[in-house]
């Protein structure tokens, strides 16, 4: 009666912001050319599961995080830059989503923070588009043509 797109946004708007809603976050770490870690990061809930060293782990606080070290006038080094996903004990003071350079472990990094399940997999501005936007996309679509 509704169709595949009105199920899958009314399921993502539940489980986006349903504060019960069991929240996950990547982990894992990549340095230079080596590991699955770094961007551009291509793997989704199900298919890291099949990937050594990425895990999709529950997180507690919600808030995810991406690393990026060797950014700075390292980055030519034999090392290459190291790229970190993870789960963070708790959100920035202010409660807001953002991406910037900061100083993290005695190294300048540039880190972003994002609130929401496997959020830190991409650009989380395009995680968002692609959670409501095409969904609600897809459900006009088919109101309109029904």
């Amino acid at each position: 009666m509704f169709g595949e797109p009105v199920i899958v946004a009314c399921f993502e708007f539940t489980f986006s912001f349903y504060p019960g809603a069991l929240k996950r976050c990547f982990q894992c770490r990549s340095r230079g050319d080596l590991g699955s870690c770094k961007d551009q990061f291509k793997f989704n809930g199900t298919t890291a599961q099949h990937e050594q060293g990425v895990e999709a782990i529950p997180c507690a606080s919600g808030w995810c995080g991406k690393v990026i070290e060797g950014t700075g006038s390292y980055k030519q080094d034999d090392y290459g830059m190291a790229t970190q996903r993870m789960c963070l004990q708790r959100g920035p003071s202010d409660g807001e989503e953002r991406c910037a350079y900061t100083v993290w472990n005695h190294a300048k990094v540039y880190m972003c923070f994002c609130q929401g399940d496997l959020c830190n997999s991409a650009d989380h501005q395009k995680i968002n588009f692609l959670m409501f936007g095409v969904p609600l996309l897809l459900s006009a679509m088919h109101i309109v043509t029904v």
